[in-house]
């Protein structure tokens, strides 16, 4: 009796093309946006206050994150009897810049809405850094100081590198200089390490490049901890405090 020839199995060690329908749905709906952009400033929250933030029941704001935790883009850590969730790296906060770039920008019905709006874009935070006016302002001072080398901030879609490094986030490779190094130790802030040194976003209001990466996170906490910015209470919005206005002048040359 004549046998059938076996069939390999398919090797399927190295995975297929990208699932971008897997993050789409994820992204699809309201309520699971505004979780995540309440969890882009970096900080972890309870499911109440995310479920107070999406405007949505206890239950429902479980199952959203639920599925945001199962879809990878978001962690979850027990202090105690309560669960905090936060953004699950960098690249989901980079996610969630580059979605704001590309959507319409949402009716504003109040002058509360339009006053976040203007906060938001004025200064805020993209994860773990500055974004925002501000952010840009701070790129842009630093690179003119020669603190940043390898680009002048100007986001360009059409710009390619020959090695083939092209794309959202890739299509510059900035590095800090010496000059840079000796800047940030004189003004205290401390890089953490474990983390690519510089990377930068684009930033979805200014159209601009603004520093992101472990020299942007070790920016942000020493603008904190010199109480040059402070975090609003319920938005990703940061505001500059006089002492700061000042220090940004001085510092920096940026006037806010």
């Amino acid at each position: 009796m004549r046998q059938s020839p076996t069939v390999p199995a398919p090797d399927v060690s190295g995975g297929g093309d990208s699932d971008i329908a897997a993050v789409g749905s994820l992204v699809a709906d309201p309520g699971r946006c505004r979780i995540l952009l309440a969890l882009d400033d970096g900080r972890a929250l309870p499911a109440s206050r995310l479920a107070a933030e999406a405007g949505v029941s206890a239950a429902t704001a479980s199952s959203h994150l639920g599925k945001l935790t199962a879809g990878g883009l978001l962690t979850v850590e027990a202090h105690g009897r309560h669960r905090y969730y936060r953004l699950a790296g960098p690249e989901v906060g980079e996610l969630i810049e580059a979605l704001q770039r590309l959507a319409p920008a949402a009716p504003v019905r109040s002058l509360r809405q339009s006053s976040r709006a203007r906060a938001l874009r004025q200064a805020r935070t993209c994860y773990d850094h500055v974004a925002g006016r501000l952010g840009v302002e701070l790129m842009r001072a630093m690179i003119e100081r020669g603190y940043v080398a390898g680009g002048d901030g100007t986001y360009d879609p059409a710009v390619a590198v020959e090695d083939g490094r092209t794309g959202y986030g890739k299509d510059v490779e900035y590095v800090l200089t010496g000059a840079g190094r000796s800047f940030l130790a004189e003004f205290g802030a401390r890089i953490p390490e474990r983390r690519r040194l510089m990377r930068y976003c684009v930033d979805w209001s200014e159209q601009r490049h603004h520093l992101s990466g472990a020299v942007g996170r070790g920016l942000l906490d020493r603008l904190l901890e010199l109480h040059w910015v402070r975090r609003s209470g319920d938005s990703r919005a940061v505001f500059v405090t006089e002492e700061g206005g000042a220090g940004f002048a001085r510092v920096f040359g940026v006037r806010v």
